[in-house]
């Protein structure tokens, strides 16, 4: 049988991995060119995207979430019946759900009522329970009505997560994907650009960047008005600012307009075959602001997640 070049270049020397628990799965994420949406940059600049959708429990989330659940497991925080509880919009909660499965640990949720049916099910399958909030406060209602049980629980039977607060957050990204996004560009990262929601991303990637070689632009993205389509995304003069979020350590800070998100979601869908929410379109859209302002350089930004957890699936 002859094989084609692509089909040599796909089955090449890459046997698959194998794992003791979805835990181990999680992170060394591919990352992908961006030549369509990005036709028209010069030739000496790349924009590339890491396809974080494709770890286990589908999206970015997942660093943080293992590293934050690892930690309170070494602490004693966690693992003797206490339940883990935590304020989100949808993507981190379900990581939580699925390490909390896999490693034995109960997980309890708050999150927005409007939040997508497809995440409030995905974290159901997994056996977590969620707690609605108010839909017109978002996520910083969510945080308040977190804040208020574990004030109240008096018998401890909370871990507070705090994933807008803890550390374990941008570690998780300074140890792993920043190292990551070096590694796979041979070095030759110039900016990395995305945006800000815990901040954890964007904080611990930088810092990781910024250790290996100063020079590295670091630049944030956030939506451009206080009511917004990025889910995840907060328009930080306006929302509850993460203690994790370090203004000073970022090199720029770009607004995006949800058009512009849902717009290069639907691009890279159709011209890049990578089907992605509108949160991701934001991180590309900033990025390929960017990049557009280089004469040469590689640009690398973040796919968040999967297109499959923001909607309805549609019956013939």
């Amino acid at each position: 049988m002859t094989h084609s070049p692509w089909t040599r270049r796909l089955t090449g020397d890459h046997p698959p991995q194998l794992y003791d628990n979805p835990v181990a799965m999680i992170g060394n994420t591919p990352l992908v060119r961006l030549s369509r949406v990005a036709a028209d940059l010069p030739p000496e600049v790349e924009l590339w995207a890491k396809l974080e959708y494709l770890n286990p429990g589908g999206s970015v989330k997942d660093r943080p979430a293992r590293h934050i659940i690892l930690n309170a497991l070494a602490r004693g925080l966690l693992g003797d019946g206490q339940t883990l509880i935590d304020a989100t919009s949808g993507n981190t909660g379900i990581a939580y759900a699925m390490l909390g499965a896999a490693l034995g640990v109960p997980v309890t949720l708050v999150m927005p009522a409007d939040v997508s049916h497809q995440r409030k099910s995905i974290i159901g399958i997994y056996g977590a329970q969620i707690i609605e909030s108010p839909a017109d406060e978002g996520t910083d209602g969510a945080i308040r009505m977190v804040r208020d049980m574990v004030a109240a629980d008096s018998a401890g039977e909370y871990y507070y997560a705090d994933q807008y607060s803890n550390l374990s957050n941008p570690t998780a990204h300074e140890e792993t994907t920043a190292p990551e996004i070096h590694r796979q560009t041979n070095g030759r990262v110039t900016h990395f650009v995305t945006g800000i929601g815990t901040s954890g991303t964007i904080m611990g990637t930088g810092r990781g960047l910024k250790a290996i070689d100063p020079s590295i632009q670091i630049i944030g993205a956030q939506p451009a008005t206080a009511r917004h389509a990025l889910i995840g995304l907060k328009h930080l003069p306006t929302s509850i600012p993460p203690n994790i979020f370090a203004r000073d350590e970022l090199d720029g800070l770009l607004d995006i307009d949800s058009a512009a998100g849902v717009d290069m979601a639907l691009a890279l869908t159709r011209h890049e075959g990578i089907l992605c929410g509108n949160s991701s379109g934001a991180n590309v859209a900033a990025a390929l602001e960017v990049a557009r302002g280089l004469k040469q350089g590689v640009v690398v930004t973040i796919i968040c997640d999967h297109f499959d957890r923001y909607v309805e699936p549609r019956t013939p």
